[in-house]
């Protein structure tokens, strides 16, 4: 089991100009302390469940960027970026520079699009049906893809097209960096990721849904003749963390004064074997969605929990 930690707010400091140095400091804390990766969110606006949406909210890609150049080991990713938000031969030219900046450690986190709200006011256009979404999250892969391998690419699809199109200088990493489809949708988005991605992301439901999930999407590898192994399978979920019963009530109390307090609540031993059934279940990295101003269930996973698993 590898661990990572995902940053799902922007609000670990009062001061909005002072965002980017606290995220650049965790980043960096998180490489130095056991964890493989660091993603961001890839919205304009917070996202629901996670915090109010006026609250400041920094770009996910100029973010990553600036991540690239000051770190050096720990793997950067969007978790994850909507097909909607930028044409995707632009989206594949921002990747490859990413890659580039940091020498070959991005993953490419994408997903179909859910936020309608925010799509109407950044003027994009959200088709209602989920069917359509995915569609458009399928093809812009399939032309990522192509522009990170090909000389120059033309690509005629039902949504998206380019005409002889250069992308250089190409991914640091051959033959391409990885692609992660977020999402659990059982007939679209989990066979989409049989066909396409190098990961997948498995976000909402207990155990049992993740073994769940984990099935299907082996039943669509079988079915597409893809070796399930080759899949990485990532769960991303806030992790809340503390010694004992007593100081977990507490620290609940204390978070829960900001909103709901969403995921897993628990001591350390509880998350050990918590996270020993998602082993079992086939999950291979395991992300915290890293609660605001909470850095001691960070500090925990890396002095008591990613021991355990090493």
């Amino acid at each position: 089991m590898k661990f990572g930690i995902h940053n799902s707010s922007w609000l670990d400091t009062p001061d909005p100009a002072e965002a980017f140095d606290a995220v650049k400091a965790k980043a960096q804390w998180a490489e130095d302390h056991g964890f493989i990766w660091f993603s961001v969110l890839d919205h304009m606006i917070q996202i629901p469940r996670v915090g109010a949406p006026d609250e400041p909210f920094l770009e996910g890609w100029t973010v990553l960027a600036a991540l690239a150049a000051v770190t050096s080991r720990i793997r950067l990713a969007t978790l994850c970026t909507a097909v909607g938000y930028r044409n995707p031969a632009h989206l594949a030219k921002i990747a490859a520079t990413v890659d580039l900046i940091s020498r070959g450690r991005l993953t490419l986190g994408i997903g179909a699009g859910f936020f309608e709200d925010e799509y109407r006011q950044y003027g994009w256009d959200f088709p209602l049906r989920p069917a359509t979404r995915i569609r458009q999250m399928e093809e812009a892969v399939e032309l990522t893809l192509k522009m990170w391998i090909e000389p120059r690419t033309t690509f005629h699809g039902r949504y998206f097209h380019v005409e002889d199109a250069i992308l250089e200088p190409k991914p640091v990493q051959k033959p391409r960096p990885p692609v992660l489809i977020a999402g659990g949708g059982e007939q679209m988005t989990l066979r989409a990721v049989a066909r396409l991605a190098d990961a997948c992301n498995i976000v909402d439901g207990e155990i049992a849904e993740v073994r769940h999930k984990l099935d299907i999407l082996r039943r669509h590898c079988d079915a597409l003749g893809r070796d399930y192994d080759t899949i990485e399978k990532t769960r991303v979920q806030p992790w809340l963390l503390a010694h004992d019963d007593v100081a977990v009530a507490a620290k609940r109390n204390r978070l829960a004064a900001r909103g709901p307090v969403r995921g897993f609540v628990g001591t350390v031993s509880e998350a050990i074997d918590l996270i020993g059934e998602y082993q079992d279940a086939g999950i291979d990295l395991l992300i915290n969605a890293d609660r605001p101003n909470d850095s001691e269930s960070r500090e925990l996973f890396a002095l008591d929990v990613i021991p355990h698993f090493s």
